[in-house]
């Protein structure tokens, strides 16, 4: 079994690392675009352009699936994805949790990318999922940039800006960008009162393995890395969060 991840940078490690738990046999390809990121501020022809080029050099690869570990590029590029690598290749896309989040029905704050707060787009989930919750969009500006670099000081500026435009009252948050829940636990300790987290890897590796069928065949648990198409291998930064040393941990299959 082999499993292609893509995103612009790190943010994909969460997923993979979710995977990784459920099935350690599984061969991973995490491809991004370190030369090309951000993504978020380019026009959504040119996001699907890199999304694409991304999952063609992961591709080469014969994965059994493909994973858009990004909300933005889900957005953007998802459909152009399946047109061209379904149904050979099944392709998964990233949905911020918004209905598990909203289940309760109590107060709901969803963090996420400048680009995605307010778009029509995230309008259009809360508008489907939300139910009764009363719902309040948070931008997070620098939050993803920072979770990149492994910046400590933007990070916890960026988290304690948020959190304190975070309603007090709020009972559950969505991560809505999957860098993120490579820092789950320091949103948890900026919040004013404890709060529900709600990420996205979880589902998604789920949904890869639902996808994939009841019997795929057994991997080897190794790890492949692209950065724009080249060989390499996990950049320093990713090794300062728990989700990028599982994947390089000695695999247990």
């Amino acid at each position: 079994m082999k499993i292609a991840l893509v995103d612009s940078g790190i943010g994909l490690l969460a997923a993979a690392a979710a995977i990784r738990r459920a099935r350690p046999d599984a061969d991973l390809v995490v491809s991004c675009d370190p030369d090309g990121m951000p993504w978020g501020p380019r026009t959504p022809e040119d996001i699907t352009a890199h999304a694409l080029a991304c999952a063609r050099a992961a591709a080469e690869h014969r994965p059994e699936a493909l994973v858009v570990a990004c909300n933005t590029a889900t957005v953007h590029a998802l459909a152009r994805l399946r047109t061209e690598f379904e149904p050979g290749l099944p392709v998964i896309g990233t949905v911020p949790a918004i209905k598990p989040a909203a289940a309760a029905g109590g107060v709901v704050a969803i963090w996420a990318t400048s680009r995605t707060t307010g778009s029509a787009y995230q309008q259009g989930l809360i508008t489907e999922f939300g139910g009764a919750a009363e719902v309040h969009e948070v931008a997070c500006p620098g939050l993803a940039e920072a979770v990149e670099r492994a910046d400590e000081a933007a990070i916890a500026a960026a988290v304690a800006s948020a959190a304190a435009r975070t309603p007090a009252t709020t009972t559950d948050v969505v991560l809505g960008c999957t860098h993120y829940e490579l820092i789950d636990d320091r949103i948890a300790a900026a919040l004013t009162a404890p709060a529900r987290l709600h990420g996205s890897a979880d589902a998604i590796a789920a949904q890869t393995l639902r996808r994939l069928g009841p019997d795929p065949r057994p991997g080897n648990g190794t790890l492949t890395v692209l950065h724009s198409g080249r060989p390499s291998t996990l950049q320093p930064e990713a090794l300062t969060y728990p989700q990028g040393t599982l994947l390089t941990a000695p695999a247990r299959v």
